[in-house]
């Protein structure tokens, strides 16, 4: 089977020929070891008191979780070592064994045995657990202290400078090849730096499409974050300055002590025998190009106006214009009345909402659309040729999970603990990787109090943790802040009507050029990606509208502005600053990343939803492309600056103290419209509200109490506990008398019973309880989802809808937004359409309903005989037929589809782990005091 899910091209990495014969003796092994130190220079554990933790006020009830490990960093040595024979760098799969194993030990979790689950995330480190103590660099104003069950960096400074310092140094010590493979790819130049893998291509692809920018655009967003923001923007740079600082002194030290990363080995960077070659220095606009990468995975939400007007008049074609619309509308559920929310206090809090007579739309001729190319001058071998067709799938998989897979909150308030003290469990879903692309962090000095986690290198601040006396957390939210705009063509198609007059597009291109590397075996190779930019954004499609030539181009509020971000996180890092929930507020309306926020401290929740939301000119339907005219730009828009007016902080979803809080990327509020489709009746967000709210209205709420809400929700198949029940009381309309179809009824049946989770008979057996009606479900509802309403909606609409929307994104999906072995599941699929389309037929109220009812044309009977017929389909499918194998699992290998897998980025791998639907780094936190 080809590869269903493509890594980053050293998921493969070969033995280099020379070293083929050196891995067959244990001598020679040992002086590979001994040549390529596989660790950091020794520093011995000084016998230290136990870290003071004054400014502790968690109690020991914070904990915290991030796997495979924190060491994300390995030699040549341990790589080989790693490939050959299996074995791990310390503390690179350390943290591994504890988040699988509470998918099958949290029905038994008591607040004494979290630990056993999660690292205990308290200040400091005592005495007897230090592993080593470092003075990077021989500087006396910071020290770097690591634990032994982690090796997490506590990082200790006496100066503002050496703090930062520290924070670099370390984060290079843990994530120095991570880091430089994602500077890389923020700027287009991947293959060049680890070869031409067609993973590789699809990486860079990906990114530069969106946020083509040059180095004058980087600096750019550094200067005007600094200028901006006064003193905290002086201090914002004086803070990067010396974190990468400390990230060059570690690559000075690792280079002259040769325990660099291997990976500059196997891709040629650096060699083996003779240390010739250099790894580069990082620069400020290379953290810049990080952060584009990673506002464009987390906190861009919005966008696709093209696919939603090609859906559009798909419907209208089908039904008529105004009948097409009612049924467009309907599937969209932009404004669901019976959507999970976030804030469900009754409060509205109106953003993108429809307008009663749509201005300025553009909506493309039929058949016109024609995507922009990337990809011009391609040179290579078959190979890389081959690489052309291979790289839209490597850019949707390689690290779709991580944008797909999203994040979750679990906040209770003190009125509803056993404590009196408020309870959370929340983190962000950040994808499974090898090395993991966060990184854990203590850093304690001048204006500065936190651990936590952080993206690796961009780790100057603790993006998601603890303070003194406070935690916070955040979901992707994925409002929109991307609208699309038709620019009229004229003279050729690269000049476009501006305010009038007609105006050369900017192009920027990036030739990428590679050469043979042992990490992938390709030739060499070389392809230009080519971006056309105009003062609305860059050039993402072709068509006519009326007749008329016209580029469609998308403007994002976050473009040029991915740096502006980081006051909000330097003020979260703040003592100073974050004394209680108003401040938390405040701090993340500095944030200008789509994320929904979430803080709890011994005495307050609160939770605030962040992004610069564009203020649209009246009359704009923020779902469909406008003319690019001033009268349809955002309000006081700045083309220069990519600036304009946004909704004031007050019309954010937001608010303190609410009895719980739950997330799981769902609605924010009431009448908050600018959301991805799918948020209906049945979300994901339901498996938490369900719980919380039962457990809020029981009060005694306890930290194992919350934990193993989660964990019961991590493990549920949302079809199966919410849509289900349902298909089966159809189906309980009359007697079934096909006895094979009886028998997958009694086991569906049985299993909702029973939970409805795919869990394993016995921890490690590999094997699901309940494994043929997971099956059986698993081969259903595609099935089901495409005879309920192809019929009636036609082939063409159809497939329209499911390019908005996908049917299915089950565990063991290869083919869904998040490839295989992702774990994140059930965030995207048509759960909800077919709830109320089922509702509808059995004569149950829905509000919001379908624009009419399909399954079996909106009788009971013909329904019923559209669900026994897919059944008994579904039944008689083998398990080699639902789960076809991949580069991983063999063929029928249930438990093995569903698991998750730690995507290699470098040259360690990792074993696979249990499915479970949780988020990646995540904390368990109760204040018991404040300052």
């Amino acid at each position: 089977m080809p590869r269903r899910t493509p890594h980053f091209a050293l998921d493969t990495v070969r033995t280099p020929r020379r070293f083929h014969g050196f891995l067959k003796t244990a001598s020679v092994c040992v002086l590979i070891t001994g040549l390529l130190s596989p660790f950091s220079p020794a520093v011995a554990a000084e016998a230290r008191p136990a870290a003071t933790a004054a400014n502790d006020y968690c109690g020991g009830r914070c904990s915290d979780i991030l796997p495979p490990g924190e060491n994300g960093n390995a030699t040549l040595a341990q790589i080989l070592l790693n490939q050959a024979f299996g074995t791990q760098p310390g503390h690179a799969e350390d943290q591994l064994g504890p988040y699988a194993d509470l998918a099958k030990g949290y029905p038994a979790l008591t607040d004494d045995k979290v630990n056993a689950f999660f690292d205990d995330a308290s200040f400091g480190v005592p005495a007897d657990q230090v592993a080593s103590t470092e003075k990077p660099a021989g500087r006396g104003d910071v020290t770097i202290v690591r634990d032994k069950k982690t090796g997490v960096p506590h990082i200790t400074g006496t100066t503002r400078y050496g703090t930062e310092f520290g924070a670099g140094y370390a984060a290079a010590e843990d994530r120095l090849w991570l880091m430089d493979v994602f500077r890389h790819v923020g700027r287009g130049q991947l293959t060049s730096f680890a070869g031409g893998a067609p993973a590789n291509q699809g990486l860079e692809q990906q990114f530069y499409r969106n946020a083509p920018y040059t180095e004058a655009d980087l600096q750019a967003q550094i200067d005007n974050a600094v200028a901006g923001n006064g003193a905290r923007g002086q201090q914002a740079l004086a803070d990067v300055n010396a974190y990468l600082a400390g990230v060059n002194a570690y690559i000075d030290a690792s280079d002259s002590g040769r325990y660099f990363p291997g990976e500059y080995v196997l891709t040629g960077h650096k060699d083996a025998i003779t240390n010739a070659g250099t790894i580069e220095h990082f620069k400020v606009t290379d953290l810049v190009a990080l952060a584009s990468v990673v506002g464009s995975l987390f906190g861009s939400g919005g966008g696709g106006e093209v696919n939603n007007a090609l859906s559009l008049l798909a419907a209208q074609a089908k039904y008529g214009v105004e009948e097409g619309t009612r049924v467009w509308e309907s599937f969209r559920e932009r404004n669901d009345p019976e959507a999970v929310l976030t804030v469900h206090d009754g409060r509205s809090f109106p953003y993108a909402t429809k307008p009663d007579s749509p201005q300025g739309e553009a909506l493309p001729d039929a058949g016109s659309v024609t995507q922009e190319p990337l990809v011009y001058d391609r040179a290579g071998s078959a190979a890389t040729s081959a690489a052309k067709s291979a790289s839209t799938t490597a850019a949707r998989t390689t690290l779709s999970s991580a944008r797909r897979g999203m994040s979750n909150a679990l906040v209770v308030s003190g009125e509803h603990t056993a404590s009196g003290h408020p309870v959370a469990v929340f983190g962000p879903q950040t994808g499974y990787f090898a090395p993991q692309l966060l990184l854990l962090q203590e850093i304690q000095g001048p204006g500065i109090s936190a651990r936590g986690a952080s993206f690796a290198g961009l780790s100057m601040y603790v993006e998601l943790g603890r303070g003194q006396d406070y935690a916070w957390s955040a979901t992707t939210s994925g409002q929109d802040i991307i609208d699309t705009y038709a620019v009229e063509l004229c003279q050729d198609d690269h000049h476009y009507l501006y305010h009038g007059t007609c105006t050369a597009m900017d192009q920027v291109e990036q030739k990428d050029a590679w050469k043979p590397t042992v990490a992938d075996g390709t030739a060499a190779g070389s392809y230009t990606m080519r971006v056309w930019r105009t003062e609305y954004g860059p050039v993402q499609y072709r068509a006519t509208v009326g007749g008329k030539k016209v580029a469609y181009t998308t403007l994002r509020s976050s473009y040029l502005h991915e740096a502006d971000s980081i006051i909000g996180f330097q003020m979260l890092n703040d003592p100073g600053f974050v004394k209680g929930p108003q401040d938390f507020q405040q701090a993340a309306q500095h944030i200008n990343y789509t994320f929904n926020w979430f803080y709890a401290d011994s005495r307050h929740t609160a939770y605030y939803n962040s992004g610069d939301n564009p203020v649209r000119a009246s009359g704009v339907d923020a779902e469909f492309p406008v003319w690019a005219r001033p009268a349809y730009e955002w309000r006081n828009w700045d083309p220069a600056t990519n600036t304009a007016e946004y909704t004031p902080p007050s019309g954010h979803p937001n608010s303190i103290d609410q009895d719980y809080y739950i997330s799981w990327n769902n609605k924010q509020a009431e009448d908050y419209t600018a959301a991805p489709w799918g948020e209906g009746s049945v979300h994901r967000g339901n498996l938490l509200e369900d719980r919380v709210k039962k457990l809020a209205a029981s009060g005694g709420v306890t930290r194992a109490a919350l934990t193993k809400a989660m964990a019961d929700a991590a493990l549920a198949d949302l079809r199966a506990e919410d849509v289900l029940p349902k298909l089966l009381k159809v189906i309980d309309s009359a007697q079934v008398t096909d006895p094979a179809t009886a028998t997958a009824v009694n086991k569906l049946r049985a299993w909702v019973s029973a939970g409805a989770r795919r869990t394993e008979t016995s921890a490690g057996s590999k094997t699901y309880a309940d494994a043929d009606a997971i099956r059986i479900l698993d081969a259903w509802w595609p099935l089901l989802v495409k005879a309920e309403f192809e019929p009636g909606l036609g082939s063409d609409l159809y497939t329209a809808f499911t390019g908005n929307l996908p049917v299915d994104e089950a565990p063991s999906a290869g083919h869904g937004p998040t490839g295989a072995h992702a774990g994140s599941s059930f965030q995207y699929g048509w759960w909800s359409y077919v709830d109320k389309d089922i509702r509808a037929v059995l004569g149950e109220p829905v509000r919001g309903p379908l624009a009419q009812k399909y399954c079996g044309g909106g009788s009971l009977t013909g329904c019923r005989d559209v669900l026994l017929g897919t059944l008994k389909q579904a039944a008689g499918m083998t398990a080699a037929q639902v789960y076809p194998g991949d580069d991983q699992c063999s063929a029928g290998d249930q438990w093995c589809a569903d698991s998750i897998t730690q995507r290699p980025l470098g040259g360690i791998k990792h074993y696979r782990i249990s499915w479970q639907n949780r988020p990646t780094y995540q904390q368990v936190v109760e204040f018991t005091s404040h300052r």
